[in-house]
Order: C-alpha cells, then sequence, then structure tokens
C-alpha cells in the first residue's frame, strides 16, 4: 500500500510554530514515548527534557538511549529521571549502552524497548534540538485523526523549511540526497531521509527492527522503506527544521558512503524477494 501525503493547509496551525497546538485531553493520555539517542550531549538534553515536559500530554514519557558517552550525559538523564520522575509516575527512563554502536542501533534499541512497555506511538527524536518540540502533539494529533502508522515532521511537502543558518550548498545536498533516495525506492514520500517520525506500534512490530542492517543515518530509509512495504500508510506534515542548538554534527564520510549504498541494496533485496 502506498503512502499518503497530507498537504500543509490540511494541518494546523502553520509550518512555522510558536506554541504547541492543543490535544483533546484524551488524546494527550495516548502512551507516548519519545525515544532520544544520545552521545555526547550533555549539555543539549536538559533542554529537551524540560521542553518535552512541559507539554500538556500525561501520556508522554521520554527514553534516553545513552552509548556510554564520555562527557557525562548518561549520569544527566538519570539526574533528569529523578527530577521527572515523582508522585508514582515514571516519565522519563535511561537505557544505558556500554559503546558507542550507531544511531540505528540506539534507535532500534529504543524502540523495541518503548513497546514492550506498552507505548501506543513511538517517536523518534534526535537531543540537538533540530526537531521542535512544538511539533509533537501536532504529530500525535494527526496520527490519531488519520490512523496512520507512521507521521513524518517534513522538511519537503508545501510549507516546511530547512535550517535558516545552513548555506545554498548544503540546502541542495540535503535535497539532491532526498530525490535521491527516493527516485531508487520509490516510497511516495517527500521527505523519506526524514528523522524526525513518529511510529504507531503496530508498525513499529512489521518493521522488525532487528532485522534492520542499517546503523548510521541510513536507518532512517530503511525504517520508511520496510514500513511502506508492509503495507503502512504515512502522512507527513510541514516542519521548520532548525540547525542543531549546541556541539557538532556527527555525520562521517562511513556514514554518507553508508547513505548511498543503502537504496541500491535495498531495491536489489526487494527483487529477490
Amino acid at each position: 500500500m502506498t503512502t499518503t501525503t497530507t498537504p500543509a493547509t490540511a494541518q494546523s496551525p502553520t509550518a512555522v510554530l510558536r506554541r504547541p497546538v492543543a490535544l483533546p485531553p484524551e488524546w494527550g493520555r495516548t502512551p507516548l514515548t519519545v525515544v532520544m539517542p544520545t552521545y555526547n550531549e550533555a549539555e543539549n538534553l536538559p533542554l529537551m527534557a524540560e521542553a518535552l515536559m512541559g507539554l500538556d500530554m500525561p501520556g508522554l514519557r521520554l527514553l534516553v538511549v545513552d552509548d556510554n558517552s564520555p562527557d557525562g550525559t548518561g549520569e544527566v538523564a538519570e539526574r533528569l529521571a529523578e527530577r521527572y520522575n515523582t508522585g508514582g509516575r515514571t516519565r522519563v527512563s535511561v537505557l544505558h549502552r556500554t559503546a558507542k554502536d550507531g544511531l540505528g542501533r540506539a534507535y532500534a534499541a529504543g524502540m523495541d524497548q518503548a513497546v514492550a512497555d506498552g507505548a501506543a506511538y513511538v517517536l523518534q527524536m534526535d537531543a540537538d534540538g533540530s526537531h521542535p518540540v512544538e511539533y509533537v502533539p501536532q504529530m500525535l494529533g494527526s496520527a490519531l485523526s488519520t490512523g496512520a502508522g507512521f507521521v513524518i515532521g517534513s522538511r519537503y511537502v508545501s510549507g516546511g523549511r530547512l535550517a535558516e543558518e545552513w548555506g545554498w550548498h548544503r540546502k541542495l545536498l540535503s535535497r539532491w540526497a532526498n530525490a535521491y533516495v527516493s527516485a531508487v525506492l520509490r516510497t511516495g514520500l517527500r521527505d523519506v531521509t526524514a528523522g524526525f517520525c513518529m511510529w504507531r506500534a503496530d508498525t513499529v512490530t512489521a518493521m522488525r527492527l532487528p532485522e534492520v542492517r542499517s546503523n548510521g543515518y541510513s536507518f532512517q530509509v530503511e525504517l520508511k522503506y520496510q514500513a511502506v512495504r508492509a503495507g503502512c500508510t504515512g502522512v507527513e506534515i510541514p516542519i521548520h527544521f532548525e540547525e542543531r542548538q549546541i556541539g557538532a554534527s556527527k555525520m562521517t564520510l562511513a556514514v554518507q558512503l553508508e547513505s548511498a549504498i543503502l537504496p541500491w541494496r535495498l531495491r536489489m533485496a526487494g527483487k529477490r524477494r
């Protein structure tokens, strides 16, 4: 089943939000776990946790997946759990991994854990501030109102925007990479490389995360490809993608090479099936 794209005009409010949309109380209580991989994000993590915990969404939980960060991010996450887990409620939890094993492996471990712990929806979200927190209620509202298996915070549907701080060459490279992957895999998605994605629990199960082979940013592509092949439907809502707040990008040459090769590998594997 092909995915469906929701135009900007069907979403509320506009692409660049200044405050979160208000959800009906019963929707706000939906069990939603934000999975946030971290590696050397000790400065960013408290800011992201505070913003997420400030949302009027009682069902929201944050699961930090830390890859043994040398800057003490794991310890920061534990202190945040002590701060927010009050009144018998667990709102922040931490999954400690013993080594830096790649973004894909971290997300897979966290998403599987979130579903096992009872999440109805799982949200992938970076700790660097590039994924604006104010879109989280809108993404959940879109998922619940449409019944979609996944929702993408999209830079490339009408109303979506890249960070204004990016130079023209970086924007061009991003658009070219997305167009390249889309042309090879033909998922019907506008932003197949996006990392700001919400998944329904049964979609997470259908994607068979232990079998996903990608380990870097190409993990995002493989997830969407597997979801589409499994017959899951998706919608895309426009977002304003932000520049990271603190620290440096972890995009390496090896990750870029993996991202270039992956679409063809997935396409060939699909033909063999």
